[in-house]
């Protein structure tokens, strides 16, 4: 399973459980966030380490900057789209 879809199934899982969304929130207190938030993810089973999550929304965004225009200077700047933790908290904040 690729990193989007394990943070969308642990999305869904947060979104419907109040103390599971309280927990990923209070992740963002800790010294060091995205750390604390992997560890989260890890405790419900799924295998999300640190620059795998960096790496996955880095990769995402380098597949669809190619895919636009050629993939030149001229493709337009996608503002977050390489963020898949801050993507994830967009998400939970609703």
């Amino acid at each position: 399973m690729e990193i989007a879809e394990m943070l969308d199934e642990i999305k869904q899982k947060a979104l419907s459980d109040k103390n599971l969304r309280n927990e990923f929130l209070a992740t963002r207190e800790d010294a060091h966030p995205v750390a604390a938030f992997c560890r989260k993810c890890r405790e419900l089973g799924y295998p999300v380490y640190d620059m795998d999550l960096i790496n996955a929304g880095e990769e995402f965004y380098a597949a669809m900057k190619r895919s636009t225009n050629g993939g030149g200077e001229n493709s337009p700047m996608l503002e977050g789209e390489d963020d898949f933790y801050e993507l994830f908290f967009a998400g939970l904040e609703d």
